[in-house]
């Protein structure tokens, strides 16, 4: 078979290779135009690209998905097959044109967590498991027949970058196996409408996230908000405002944290507890979250004893909610 592929961050780089790898033929990849990135914003390849380009394939990287020229240009490699991972979402007139389809690479348990950011919803929920999915494309975002699923154990205290990581490797494999069962024709896809008709499930989305909804919520008990932050971590990180007594607000990441084990009970909620050199709380509803890996706007990533110790806390100063 011949095949396209669509991706562009290191998760799809890493399923590339290992389409690749596998023997099959990639006629051509399609990912985004290369981008400015960093202080001195260079121009960047996506990871896919550089990956393309180590295998010597030709790269498309068109700004309009429905772009005449580009739709002509993929109908010149005449594919059986496009394998779709981590890109946008294609146009009709692109996902119907390969004989044997269009499939995807979905970091959820689909039909659950349709959406953008599964990894970091699964987590921030307080989900003990998770999986891949690959489905044939549809009309809908995520909502093709389901084709095959690998599931995954999600443990207490992982976060998002060491899940993004698990399903990567295990993505190799699925996506191979994909593969393979369409070539030999051995699929036998399931709709989703009717497993959720038939199971009576109530659907969790998994939307984009912006930086507007990674400010915690104070008000949550201790065990949410420490799914929050490890479902946000390393990237985009949850974030956090506090202030001191001179009214200067510092906006900060929070990376890590723990749920102490003394319970909240006769302390104000909200206020900070800290002997300002070696640890970090903040008393919640119901029992105190530490702060164990923290940044400031500017400066790098630290346990929060070094930080303490270049920006000295002290218990008078406020959270900003």
């Amino acid at each position: 078979m011949r095949i396209i592929y669509f991706g562009t961050p290191e998760f799809a780089a890493s399923q590339l290779e290992a389409i690749l790898s596998a023997g099959y033929e990639v006629a051509a990849v399609v990912t985004t135009p290369d981008k400015p990135a960093g202080r001195g914003k260079q121009m960047r390849a996506s990871e896919v690209k550089e990956c393309a380009m180590r295998n010597g394939l030709p790269v498309l990287q068109p700004e309009k998905l429905k772009d005449e020229g580009f739709i002509e240009q993929l109908r010149t490699f005449n594919a059986d097959l496009f394998v779709v991972v981590a890109f946008r979402m294609l146009p009709e007139v692109v996902w119907s044109m390969p004989p044997k389809g269009t499939i995807n690479l979905h970091a959820s348990l689909l039909p659950q967590y349709r959406g953008a950011a599964p990894i970091n919803h699964v987590i921030m929920n307080g989900e003990t498991e998770t999986g891949l999915t690959t489905f044939f494309l549809d009309k809908e975002i995520d909502t093709g027949a389901m084709i095959m699923k690998e599931k995954v154990a999600i443990g207490e205290k992982m976060n998002a970058g060491e899940l993004h990581d698990t399903l990567m490797k295990l993505g190799n494999k699925v996506i191979v196996e994909t593969i393979k069962m369409i070539e030999e024709g051995k699929v036998n896809a399931l709709s989703q409408n009717t497993i959720i008709e038939q199971e009576k499930i109530e659907l969790k989305p998994a939307p984009k996230i912006f930086k507007e909804d990674c400010y915690i919520d104070w008000s949550r008990p201790a065990k949410d908000i420490y799914n929050f932050v490890r479902g946000l971590s390393p990237y985009p990180a949850a974030h956090a405002k506090i202030q001191n007594p001179n009214g200067e607000i510092l906006d900060l990441k929070i990376f890590e944290t723990e749920i102490a084990s003394i319970s909240a009970e006769n302390c104000e909620p909200y206020m900070l507890k800290t002997d300002g050199k070696t640890f970090l709380e903040v008393v919640l509803s119901d029992f105190c979250i530490k702060i164990i890996e923290i940044q400031q706007a500017g400066k790098k990533q630290m346990p929060i004893a070094e930080f303490l110790r270049g920006t000295r806390i002290l218990e008078d100063w406020k959270l900003v909610k």
